[in-house]
Formats: C-alpha cells, structure tokens, sequence
C-alpha cells in the first residue's frame, strides 16, 4: 500500500516538528517499511525551505533532518516546477513514482478528488483507512 503513495513536502515537514501526529504516523508507517519511497527534488526543495521557516526548527538541526530524510527516499524524475506550484508538482511527482494518490494535509488539497489522474488524501484520512480493519466475510 505505501508503494500507491506519495508523500507530499507538507506531511514530511509536519512529522519532523509534530511528534505524535498523523503526519508523524504516517511518515513512520511509509517509512517503516525497508524500501525506500520515492520523492522528487521539487518535495525536498519545499522540505527544506518549510523546515527552515519554521521558528521551532533549529536551524543547525535543518541539515541534519535533510540527510535523514534523503537517506530515506529514492529521488525520480517529476519535472521543473515552481516554488507555489504544489498541485501540478506532486500529481507529476506521483506519476512518476508510480503512485496514484498523494498524501498531504495543505489546505487547498487535501482530499480532493483527483488531479491529472492522481488523487489527494488527507494523513488523517490515509490513518483512518489503513487501521480500519477489513469488513466480516460475507458482508458489505
């Protein structure tokens, strides 16, 4: 299941300065897994700026977080994209990770519908979806 996503810069970011938070868990759970996740330059561009605009993110920690994190991902190819374009960015990202869905929490994309055939979900919902348990046998 964590090969089908697609971490977006905003969910990383969170995890980093939120411990115990859906975006935590979630990037705990995806990361967890032995392989590693595909990202895009373009997500730890946005990581690194984000990170580096938080006030309680020491800034000599920033660095530090950055290794860690691309210690963790494989980087592909999603294109050149400006800074504020997130939607085409992690649609683009997603394809070419192989990921139908990206998992975000920024406002203006969480839980859309989709996006040049990638769809947006939230961390709360993502966590809700993959510790619900599976339906009973036999019923719908």
């Amino acid at each position: 299941m964590a090969a089908d996503i697609f971490l977006a810069p905003d969910v990383f970011v969170n995890a980093s300065v939120a411990l115990g938070s859906p975006p935590e868990h979630v990037v705990r759970r995806v990361l967890g897994g032995g392989a590693k996740v595909k990202t895009t330059e373009w997500v730890l561009d946005r990581i690194e700026a984000m990170l580096n605009n938080v006030e309680a993110f020491k800034k000599e920690a920033v660095t530090a977080q950055m290794s860690t994190i691309r210690g963790l991902v494989e980087i592909v190819d999603g294109g050149a994209h400006g800074p504020d374009a997130w939607a085409p960015a992690l649609a683009a990202g997603a394809r070419a990770a192989g990921a139908s869905r990206v998992i975000t929490d920024h406002p203006d994309l969480a839980d859309q519908s989709e996006i040049d055939g990638v769809s947006f979900i939230s961390s709360d919902a993502w966590l809700v979806e993959v510790t619900t348990p599976p339906p009973p046998p036999g019923t719908k």
